[in-house]
């Protein structure tokens, strides 16, 4: 397999289109075509990661992190970026990153925080903002069963569980063929009057690319009449962050202490007890200071994230538990959910799970 056979496997997952502006995902170095020996998965690529590779004879490198994350400006190896480059580069290892786009899947990072902690039916906690589009197009009767045939297998009309979804009115439809063009029906010169249906289909705006060819392709015009809406409505299958439940309700302290034992976490940062039973619980990995005010929007009672500052625990404001476990904490079983998603994808190829210590922070 190629590096690119990999990343289209990756993208199904998490679309690189998911990530935030600010991010860098992707291919960091390497080549699309270059043949893959092995995959090693990590949280972090660091110099230690890529010798890991070497050792293992894994030739690409996922990790959840980005190691360039700013522009690099020189190569000399005067930083822990530039060495890992370097390395890199000198060992032909291509690096692909996920990061945001992993984070704002509805089956990523925080899915399984939601699965190590049994939180059941979680929710996407902060829904990720104009990801719906709407397609209106028209068609000939006699031709729209094609159409929307064509648009369905391109991935247009699917609404959370359910797929094939649209809704089409009749109308007549006008149209005068120039004298250079090539209509399908009606003459040139002359304004042709045809029974037409309008389909309307929504789609998550990833996909518009390949709606939009699809839409050409079987379209039985010369010139398609198309037009395309970016639309508000919250969408429950992108964004940060999740909530849902607990089977069994408990104690605020039960439930810290059982976090603290599942997480791995060395301590538990939280805001004041609040002496009442714990159901309701979302989630963030990595930072999350960001979703507290979604977290009260949400009714939760504990609200597990990291990197909270001193005054951030101030905004608990007596409505929930804020706890701060670890930003290495909340995502090491990332590189999990990889290799057992790979190994599902592609069973029968060189997936590793690595075994090098990411983690720069350290607890007495």
């Amino acid at each position: 397999m190629t590096v690119k056979d990999i990343t289209k496997i990756l993208e199904e997952l998490a679309p690189l289109s998911h990530a935030e502006e600010f991010d860098n995902v992707g291919l960091l170095v390497g080549n699309y075509n270059m043949n893959v020996k092995g995959v090693l998965v990590t949280l972090d690529t660091l110099e230690n990661v890529v010798d890991e590779a070497i050792k293992k004879d894994c030739n690409m490198i996922v990790s959840f992190h980005p190691i360039i994350f700013k522009g690099l400006k020189k190569l000399t190896g005067a930083n822990y970026v530039e060495r890992v480059v370097l390395k890199a580069i000198a060992h032909n290892i291509a690096i692909y990153s996920m990061h945001t786009a992993l984070d704002n899947s509805n089956m990523g990072v925080n899915a399984k925080i939601c699965e190590v902690l049994g939180i059941q039916n979680p929710k996407i906690l902060i829904p990720k903002k104009g990801t719906i589009k709407k397609l209106t197009t028209y068609a000939p009767i006699a031709n729209a069963d094609a159409v929307k045939s064509a648009l369905f297998n391109a991935g247009a009309g699917e609404m959370g569980k359910y797929s094939n979804c649209s809704f089409s009115t009749n109308g007549d439809g006008s149209f005068k063929a120039g004298i250079d063009a090539n209509p399908t029906i009606g003459k040139i010169g002359e304004t042709h009057f045809e029974k037409e249906v309008q389909i309307n289909m929504i789609f998550s705006f990833e996909k518009e690319k390949s709606i939009v060819s699809a839409l050409f392709e079987d379209h039985p015009y010369e010139e398609v009449a198309y037009e395309i809406a970016t639309l508000e409505n919250t969408n429950q299958n992108i964004g940060m962050g999740m909530y849902g439940v607990l089977d069994t309700e408990m104690d605020e302290s039960t439930f810290l202490q059982m976090v603290k034992k599942r997480m791995n976490a060395s301590v538990v940062r939280h805001s004041n007890l609040l002496g009442k039973k714990v159901k309701k619980v979302a989630v963030l990995g990595g930072s999350g200071a960001f979703a507290i005010s979604a977290a009260k929007k949400a009714g939760v009672d504990v609200f597990i994230t990291s990197d909270l500052k001193y005054h951030q625990f101030y905004e608990a404001e007596g409505q929930l538990v804020l706890a701060d476990i670890g930003h290495f904490e909340t995502e090491q079983f990332t590189k999990d959910l990889l290799v057992d998603y790979l190994i599902k994808k592609i069973p029968n190829f060189a997936i590793s799970l690595s075994e090098s210590i990411t983690n720069p922070i350290k607890y007495l």
